[in-house]
């Protein structure tokens, strides 16, 4: 996220070079829409396209930006907020690995580096010589993260495709959430619909530049039947719903032997994520820190996503023959796991410097209510773990999802 971005109707307009990728992969995205039944791609095949098609996706093509501090960034996540967030998911991430009896961490995703830059010493000083893989599905942030992690040496390894068998911990901070999604609504009449993108008329907009629009299409009787489960029909209601998501937590359930996977991301339990008042979802754009809700706009050149059912998660957990070890805030996992400790001891090292107020100032963006602290949750899953989690020690939220 997706944190210090703001809500404007007003976004910054992009160079030549990238006006000149944006129109190249809006070549593309026309493309198959023309090769699709009737004209309509699904959502979820448009924001994948967007995101991840090879060499011109928003993730895929080197667009991706991190960052606070840059004019160009799009977003900032956790770890490059202050290795103390790594720091401290590393006391949780030990206690994974000493219960499965391993040395190896698995990301999911890792961006620019920071986590892993962070977490890999962390977990020497706390006795381990951990095995840190990454898979990372952009060629584009992998090099960067190889830059990055080179004085760790071989410590961190790049996979290309996902262990047939696993024991240790794994970590998906922020991954759920980019994960391509199926857009629905209901009509006025109370039947759903699911969305998708067409190409647009001439001059459907008065001005001509905008090559795409939202279509609708009658759901199909899977869609009906999943939603049925999860939500009443609420005509004129938009939201989204993450199969894909689903669907990759429950092929976890086929190769992790033994340990746990974290889940960091922004979202909420089903009944808050369904609620009558979310009447037009959580899909959310991100463009040099700017955010809004038009994902046919700046096409490949910023990111996509949309909020964490966490319910939905932890049952295509169970449904994957995981167990669901745990769910609660990112402050309070944060406070579990040894956060105002580590502060502490950093703040004795540099009190007298700058260093102190930009650490101050990180924290409070981790465990603030108004910022981070209460929008992300952390969701622990695993199998033959069985020794209570140290950051769900005090106020965990299962009993919520």
């Amino acid at each position: 996220m997706k944190s210090n971005s703001t809500q404007s109707p007003s976004l910054p307009v992009p160079d030549a070079e990238a006006y000149a990728h944006q129109q190249a992969v809006e070549r593309h995205l026309g493309q198959q829409i023309q090769a699709s039944e009737s004209g309509f791609l699904p959502f979820e095949q448009w924001m994948d396209a967007a995101l991840y098609a090879p060499g011109l996706g928003y993730y895929a093509a080197g667009n991706t930006k991190f960052g606070s501090t840059l004019p160009t960034g799009d977003f900032t996540t956790a770890p490059e907020l202050t290795p103390l967030f790594a720091q401290t998911l590393a006391r949780q991430v030990a206690q994974v690995l000493q219960a499965s009896d391993s040395h190896t961490v698995l990301e999911f995703g890792a961006g620019s580096g920071s986590m892993a830059a962070a977490m890999i010493p962390a977990l020497r000083e706390l006795g381990l010589q951990p095995v840190y893989q990454i898979l990372e599905v952009s060629g584009d942030l992998q090099q960067r993260q190889k830059q990055r992690l080179e004085p760790l040496g071989d410590a961190v390894q790049w996979l290309t495709a996902l262990p047939q068998e696993f024991s240790g911990c794994i970590l998906a901070n922020e991954v759920l959430d980019a994960m391509p999604v199926t857009l629905f609504s209901w009509d006025q009449r109370g039947d759903l619909q699911e969305l998708g993108v067409r190409t647009a008329p001439p001059n459907a907009t008065g001005d001509g530049d905008d090559p795409f629009e939202l279509a609708q299409r009658a759901a199909s009787s899977q869609l009906h039947n999943i939603l049925a489960q999860r939500m009443p029909p609420l005509p004129g209601y938009q939201s989204e719903i993450n199969l894909r998501a689903e669907a990759w937590i429950r092929e976890m359930g086929t190769w992790l032997k033994r340990g746990a996977a974290l889940l960091i991301d922004y979202g909420f339990p089903q009944r808050e994520y369904y609620h009558p008042q979310r009447a037009e979802g959580t899909l959310m754009c991100h463009y040099r820190h700017h955010a809004h809700a038009q994902p046919l706009l700046y096409t490949g050149l910023q990111d996509i996503t949309a909020h964490v059912d966490f319910t939905a998660m932890a049952d295509a957990a169970l449904e994957g023959g995981l167990n669901v070890l745990g769910y609660t805030s990112q402050a309070r996992f944060l406070m579990n796991a040894g956060l105002p400790e580590l502060l502490a001891q950093a703040s004795r090292i540099d009190s007298a410097t700058a260093a102190h107020g930009h650490t101050l100032s990180a924290v409070q963006k981790l465990l603030s209510e108004a910022e981070m602290g209460e929008l992300f949750k952390v969701l622990a899953i695993g199998r033959d773990i069985d020794q209570p989690l140290i950051g769900f020690i005090r106020g965990d939220r299962l009993n919520r999802l």
